[in-house]
């Protein structure tokens, strides 16, 4: 059923209050601009969603709602079942969103004028989560190597744990925007120094069911060291494509890190108990994995066939390879165009993309590509960005 017939047709999503189109539309007033920018996927979401959230419909009234353990107890048995990792709900606190979760993560587990490490360039909330507590941000620049794959710069983080510079890491895994899976042997040597240095790690992995064959998703909380010294995030947000019900987890194995984060939720009366997100939720992780399987085979075809793309009409642009996530990131300096001009010139061709400076300085000529729609919208995106980019 969830074939490339399915994902193909897509859906129509304007006029639905979406940042992706409307919000876009609205901005630039060119009704014929494609969004190819905000991380959310033009495809309709699962079916088993839509039915859960039509029960609740159902109920006819929709007050206050408890997040209860089924809910931890569903997440917890997706995480088993589709990346061999484990928790307990007892180990997971419910929040509206992973930026929430990497904000009071930064305010729980930090006290004032702590530094906080980041690798860069990374996905813009990171930056965000740090400067808006008022910390000291300190980055750690990742390196490409000759195939334009993005690797730890290992010294580099640990000197700066050592100078004592950062009490706090946010690492993001699988990495947005360079679309790297971390090999576990990645994932320890980080979590090593962390712990090397007591200082708790931050794992963003809202991506995790991104992963594309032959590789693999490894969780933090998967590597031996995590239950003390790493918290993760995730939601089934990118995967299921529900950012807008505002719905996920911190998963925290260490007693006195999890109490304090829950005390900053209580601090800042965050609340998580929307009864349409947890429905959609809880059936996300207990009846869509047909529907996923289909999605990770499309979201494939069409990485292939961008790179292919790129390879044989825009010669000059370098493509990260993409072992994770739907988003492409190009380096696009060969061009040798001011980054404004570039961005300027691909939006004349009415193509928005992401501008890689919001990743960090070293975004500074690459964009992002969102290609986590139907291949007829991709292909018309592409051509247009050839123009401009060939």
């Amino acid at each position: 059923m969830f074939d490339k017939a399915y994902f193909d047709a897509g859906v129509n999503r304007i006029g639905t209050d979406c940042e992706k189109w409307d919000g876009m539309i609205a901005a630039t007033g060119d009704p014929d601009m494609i969004p190819m920018w905000v991380a959310d996927m033009d495809f309709p979401s699962a079916p088993a969603i839509k039915e859960a959230m039509a029960k609740v419909l159902e109920w006819n009234t929709w007050g206050y709602t408890i997040a209860g353990r089924k809910d931890a107890e569903a997440l917890c048995a997706y995480w088993a079942r589709r990346h061999d990792t484990h928790f307990t709900p007892d180990d997971v606190l419910m929040s509206p969103c992973v930026v929430t979760g990497l904000r009071l993560a930064v305010r729980a587990l930090t006290n004032p004028g702590d530094g906080v490490l980041i690798t860069t360039p990374v996905y813009g909330p990171f930056f965000a989560a740090v400067k808006g507590n008022a910390h000291p941000l300190i980055e750690s620049p990742m390196i490409m190597d000759e195939n334009n794959r993005f690797t730890l710069d290992l010294a580099d983080i640990e000197s700066k744990l050592a100078s004592g510079a950062a009490k706090l890491v946010l690492f993001c895994s699988p990495h947005n925007p360079c679309g790297r899976a971390w090999s576990a042997q990645e994932l320890k040597a980080v979590l090593d120094l962390c712990a090397k240095y007591n200082v708790p790690m931050v794992c963003d992995e809202i991506h995790a069911d991104f992963v594309y064959a032959p590789g693999k998703h490894h969780s933090i909380m998967s590597i031996d060291g995590a239950q003390e010294s790493a918290v993760m995030l995730c939601a089934a947000s990118k995967t299921f494509n529900v950012a807008g019900l505002q719905q996920s987890a911190i998963v925290c194995k260490n007693e006195a890190w999890r109490k304090a984060i829950a005390g900053e939720m209580e601090n800042g009366g965050v609340r998580s108990g929307n009864a349409f997100a947890l429905a959609a939720t809880r059936a996300a992780y207990t009846s869509c994995d047909d529907w996923l399987d289909g999605l990770k085979v499309y979201l494939a075809d069409n990485r292939d066939f961008t790179v292919e793309y790129i390879k044989a009409n825009m010669p000059k642009i370098k493509v990260t390879p993409l072992e994770a996530t739907y988003l492409m990131w190009l380096d696009c300096r060969a061009l040798a165009m001011e980054q404004k001009d570039l961005i300027d010139a691909l939006l004349a061709q009415h193509v928005k993309v992401n501008d890689g400076t919001i990743f960090g300085k070293e975004g500074d000529g690459f964009i992002r590509l969102n290609i986590a729609c139907p291949r007829a919208q991709l292909e018309r995106a592409l051509e247009a960005m050839a123009k401009v980019m060939g």
